[in-house]
Order: C-alpha cells, then sequence, then structure tokens
C-alpha cells in the first residue's frame, strides 16, 4: 500500500513505552501514522528526542505543540474563574488539560487530512472518555482507535512483559531508568500520582516523590507575602509584596504561582475519587498554584460577592466542575 493510500491517524504521543509500542503497531495495521506530542508544561521533558524516537517508531511525522499558554488562558484560569473543585478536593489537574489537548489534536487532524485519532488511556481510566467526548464534540466525523479497548491488542499485550519483548523485537529503544511502582501524569497546573502500589488506600510514598512542592515541614518558616488582582474572575497580576516581584503575563504569573507556592509547602492532597467510569480511584495530587490562586480568588469573591449571587455560582461551579471531570467540555451544557 502506497503512503497515499494508507489512511491517516493522529497518534497522541508521549514517547513512553505503551504510546511507543501503539506506534508501531498502527504502522503494522497499515496506518500513515502521525504523531503528536503536547507540551502543556511536563517537567524536564526532552521534546527533540520525543520526536526522534516517534519517527523511529515508524511515524511519518511528530508534531510537537507547545499549548502551555492556550493552556493557562482558556483552560486553567476559566476553572479558576468559578472555582472548580471535584468532590470538594480535587482541582481538575488532568481534566482540564485533555480538553487542551484533544483541540489541537483535531485541528491537526483536519490540517492533515487525518480521519482518524488514537490514544494510549486505559479502559479503566477517565481519559479515554475525555479524549473521545472532546473529539467527537469538535468534530464528529473523526473516528478514535483505543488500543487498549482492542481486543486483538490485549491478547497481543497482557502486560509490561509482552511490550518489552515486542519493543526488542522491532528495536523500540526503552527507557533504562527503572519504572516507579506508580503513574505520573504532569502538567503546569498539577502533577498526579497514582496506581500501583497507590491503589492501596494504605500505602504510604517518599517524600521524594513530589515534584512541585515541598512538604510543609521543609517549607520555610519565614513568611512570603502576595498580592494578586484579579479582572472579571481571571488573575492579571501577582506581586510579591515580600521581594518585589511582579508577573502580568498570563503564563509567567501562572509558573509564578507555582513557584511561590511550591516552596512553600502548598497543594498536596491524597484522595480516593470516583471516577467517571464507575471505579473509586486513589489519587495524589499536587497543586500549587491552582490552590494558591483559587483560594485568592474565593476570598476576594467573600469580600465582593452578595449572598444569593454566591449560592448560585456554587452550585455552577460544582457542575462546572463534574462536566469537566467527565469529559464534557466542549457540550453545549458548559456554555
Amino acid at each position: 500500500m502506497s503512503s497515499a493510500d494508507q489512511p491517516k491517524v493522529i497518534l497522541a504521543y508521549s514517547g513512553g513505552l505503551d504510546t511507543s509500542v501503539i506506534l508501531k503497531w498502527l504502522c503494522e495495521k497499515g496506518f500513515d501514522v502521525i504523531a503528536f506530542c503536547a507540551d502543556v508544561g511536563q517537567h524536564h521533558e526532552d521534546f527533540e528526542a520525543v520526536k526522534a524516537k516517534a519517527v523511529s517508531c515508524g511515524a511519518s511525522k511528530c508534531v510537537v505543540a507547545d499549548l502551555r499558554k492556550d493552556f493557562v488562558e482558556n483552560y486553567i484560569f476559566e476553572a479558576i474563574k468559578c472555582n472548580a473543585i471535584y468532590e470538594g478536593r480535587y482541582l481538575l489537574g488532568t481534566s482540564v488539560a485533555r480538553p487542551c489537548i484533544a483541540k489541537e489534536m483535531v485541528r491537526i487532524a483536519n490540517e492533515e487530512g487525518a480521519t482518524y485519532v488514537a490514544h494510549g488511556a486505559t479502559g479503566k481510566g477517565n481519559d479515554q472518555v475525555r479524549f473521545e467526548m472532546c473529539a467527537q464534540a469538535l468534530d464528529a466525523r473523526m473516528k478514535t482507535i483505543a488500543p487498549w479497548r482492542d481486543a486483538e491488542f490485549i491478547e497481543s499485550f497482557k502486560g509490561r512483559s509482552d511490550l518489552l519483548a515486542y519493543c526488542t523485537k522491532h528495536g523500540i529503544p526503552v527507557d533504562a531508568k527503572p519504572k516507579s511502582n506508580y503513574s505520573i501524569d504532569e502538567n503546569l497546573f498539577h502533577t498526579s500520582y497514582e496506581s500501583g502500589v497507590l491503589e492501596d488506600a494504605a500505602a504510604t510514598y517518599e517524600d521524594s516523590m513530589f515534584k512541585m512542592t515541598v512538604s510543609p515541614q521543609a517549607a520555610p518558616d519565614k513568611s512570603e507575602f502576595i498580592e494578586v488582582e484579579f479582572v472579571k474572575g481571571v488573575p492579571v497580576k501577582l506581586t510579591n509584596k515580600t521581594d518585589g516581584t511582579v508577573k502580568t503575563d498570563p503564563l509567567e504569573l501562572f509558573l509564578y504561582a507555582n513557584e511561590i507556592a511550591g516552596r512553600n509547602g502548598i497543594g498536596r492532597i491524597d484522595i480516593v475519587e470516583n471516577r467517571f467510569v464507575g471505579i473509586k480511584s486513589r489519587g495524589v495530587y499536587e497543586t500549587p498554584g491552582g490552590t494558591l490562586l483559587r483560594e485568592a480568588h474565593m476570598d476576594l469573591e467573600g469580600i465582593c460577592m452578595d449572598r444569593e449571587v454566591k449560592r448560585i455560582t456554587e452550585g455552577l461551579s460544582n457542575e462546572f466542575a463534574r462536566l469537566c471531570y467527565n469529559g464534557f467540555w466542549f457540550a453545549p451544557e458548559m456554555e
């Protein structure tokens, strides 16, 4: 089959074991695979290495999109504006990132003339729903390939050993670093840790696990004073009254909020939540800047918002969080 005759698929690609195997598997199935990697602020990610690996695995190209500014302005700040929090605990760090990524993936699919999108989300999690709901809402013609729900794929890859054997067979490079005994999702809004040993609600973890925050015990004893200015619910200026630092650019402001809150031990939670797919899941999250800015916004509302308006907005905030968590970001009811 010539490349002109091959159906095109845009694969949400991370460079990890699962998506690298999926990329090669799709190539073997006759697809022209275009890998797509979204930069939403992953910590210390080498995107040039990810691009090279994608091409070496068989992708016709790898597109890396810097979505950090879009992510902050059109997704994170929207969540902060309505004080969004799921089940009273979770600040939606992964939930808010998925529609940002899915929108760019669909845009690239239309640009490249692809009729398929694919992802490496498991059949037990929320991300499969989020990616597919968003893709369908943005372009109902788009078809989704979900290998971890494909009977043939699951039969071929029953565990990590099968994935590694496939990599060896096809010369796919594998990260030599030991695999963490839990899964990690990173973006500039938060870092999440779940699955593996953390599925035991009684299991503890080392403080070295965290990437964005210090523990409260290790935080400085000296206070830092900050001032946050909002316009229509959106942070527009952050001033560190202690050292005079001022940030007004949305991305720089949010990254600086992460820095301040993180070094002061703000934003860690350890919870069990109800997934949309019907199971309970333990998640350990750190959301430093988001916690800081949400608290500041709620303080501002306490000063200037009418009692009845506040009552109404609390209900709307809960509904926003529920819809976002469940993958309905681009659904009509979110309007």
